[in-house]
């Protein structure tokens, strides 16, 4: 057993030694379920149900593993690594609470949107997909087993490709984003299974932890390095890594609202995650492969991601797709927290892999509001709506501002962390100088897309046509939950940066001498 990691054992006999499958099996039971009864009425109350479950499910998780421990579970009795297993440390239970916690709250909103950018015959489809999109998310950051991690990326996506295409109700694109996604998609997933064919090849082994134990006694012969590669390649694509993110604009511009605000508060930062614990738990940074590769070629990328994106978002006239280019500038910056390579830089990645996700899921619920009241998304169409919409438009001020790295919000300080991170690392080589710099600096450009944003909200004269009204309550409940939360983790910021720094901590000690291998199938 490691020394590393103080590993939560207990035998499987209550409801509570479970947690870690019941995490991903309640949302996948519930999407058939929805199915096979058909209704309507019972689609949304069966899947908000499930997503509070597995919200309480993962904040129970984090509890037990937050200062250090590890729940683990073997499928069907056959302990790792020939069996399945199921691991949740510090790292992956707080990407499972964001994920479940944005699921959870988007379906309110979900519920009014969907009434009107989605035929009612449809609902039924849209909640058991979502469900299953759900499920791929949480599967593929609970599962300790590499291929298994394939499997849920492709029920995610699969799914997430219909979803996007529901969008066609309102505007034909949909058709023609979902398919290139798709595309994008299933070349990503391609180049992951090769990559983890030649990880099989080499090391005789799909348990990431026996893996990494086997990669670090062998060494990294030419398999594993080629493993490495196409891995990376394939988990940037689903990242929408710069310049693997052409798929992503058109994706988030023409999904239904509500798909949108659930995508990318929570897809590309479950890509993320994996990509992290390939390179720090499977292949470990201490191999110079890994750590060439990071600070070579994923810093210059994350830098350029930050400029272009951020730079591009300022010349958009939709509201919406200004939002999808500000999300790939925001993993430009976890990307460079990842490859800086330090506690304090993983530590800003993940803690801006949280914020982000609150951060953009309110504001792209601002504009779900907003098409809901104004048909669209276009700064014509929404000019002046923040005196006919202030409480929406509040909501999305807060979301601004936190995008931007404002004093007070959840963005400064993953932001700021991220900027003590390149300052650490500056006495080696003043490229980390510059790269502070520039941190600072795009974040300026943030400003620019922002505040165009709200002098077209607050400034422009309305349409004297425009009936705009308020949003209704189901919208503005989350949308005001996630504008807390903006605000109480700007200025609390001790529950989260702990445990961020936690997973930090686990994810670079690797994952060496840690596999479990139970006396008996069930969870440990």
């Amino acid at each position: 057993m490691a020394d590393t990691a103080q590993v939560v054992e207990h035998t499987a006999r209550t409801l509570r030694d479970h947690l870690p499958v019941l995490q991903v099996l309640v949302p996948f039971v519930t999407a058939p379920l929805i199915v096979l009864l058909g209704s309507r009425r019972l689609a949304w109350p069966l899947a908000f149900i499930a997503s509070a479950v597995a919200l309480v499910i993962s904040f129970i998780m984090l509890m037990e593993v937050r200062e250090g421990g590890m729940l683990t579970y073997t499928m069907g009795g056959w302990a790792p690594p020939l069996g399945i297993e199921y691991r949740v440390d510090a790292a992956n239970a707080f990407v499972l609470l964001l994920i479940s916690l944005i699921g959870t709250v988007v379906l309110p909103f979900a519920y009014a949107s969907f009434r009107d950018e989605i035929k009612s015959r449809d609902h039924t489809l849209m909640y058991a997909c979502w469900m299953l999109c759900f499920t791929g998310l949480l599967g593929m950051v609970a599962t300790g087993d590499a291929f298994n991690v394939f499997v849920f990326l492709e029920i995610s996506s699969l799914s997430t490709y219909v979803l996007v295409a529901m969008g066609a109700d309102r505007d034909r694109r949909a058709l023609t984003a979902a398919y290139d996604y798709l595309i994008m998609g299933t070349i990503g997933a391609t180049f992951f299974v090769i990559g983890l064919g030649m990880l099989y090849m080499a090391t005789g082994t799909l348990n990431m932890a026996d893996m990494a134990d086997r990669i670090a006694d062998q060494g990294m012969n030419r398999t594993v390095r080629s493993g490495f590669a196409f891995i990376m390649v394939g988990m940037g694509l689903k990242v929408a890594m710069f310049p693997l993110h052409l798929w992503l604009p058109k994706a988030y511009t023409f999904a239904p609202s509500a798909v949108t605000v659930f995508l990318s508060a929570t897809a590309t930062k479950a890509a993320l995650y994996v990509m992290m614990r390939f390179t720090f738990s499977v292949y470990n940074p201490d191999f110079a492969f890994a750590t060439n590769t990071l600070e070579i070629i994923f810093i210059p990328l994350a830098v350029i991601a930050m400029f272009s994106a951020s730079f591009v978002a300022v010349f958009q006239t939709n509201f919406k797709r200004m939002l999808a280019y500000s999300s790939i500038a925001q993993v430009g910056y976890m990307l460079l927290g990842v490859a800086l390579l330090t506690d304090t830089g993983l530590t800003a990645a993940i803690l801006h892999m949280f914020n982000h996700g609150l951060t953009k899921g309110l504001l792209f619920m601002g504009v779900g509001a907003y098409v809901l009241r104004a048909n669209g998304s276009f700064y014509t169409q929404i000019a002046g709506l923040g005196r006919k919409m202030p409480i929406t438009t509040g909501a999305v001020v807060i979301g601004g501002l936190s995008l931007i790295g404002v004093p007070g919000t959840a963005g400064f300080i993953s932001k700021w962390i991220l900027v003590e991170a390149a300052l650490e690392r500056a006495p080696e080589h003043a490229m980390f100088l510059a790269i502070a710099v520039a941190i600072v600096l795009s974040s300026l450009l943030a400003v620019v897309y922002v505040w165009r944003a709200f002098e077209v909200l607050y400034l422009s004269e309305p349409d004297p046509n425009s009936t705009a009204t308020e949003a209704p309550l189901m919208m503005l409940i989350p949308m005001w939950i996630l504008a807390g939360g903006c605000i109480w983790f700007g200025f609390s910021t001790e529950l989260l940066h702990d445990t961020a720094v936690q997973a930090a901590n686990g994810l670079l000690q690797g994952s060496q001498g840690m596999l479990v291998i139970p006396d008996q199938g069930g969870a440990h």
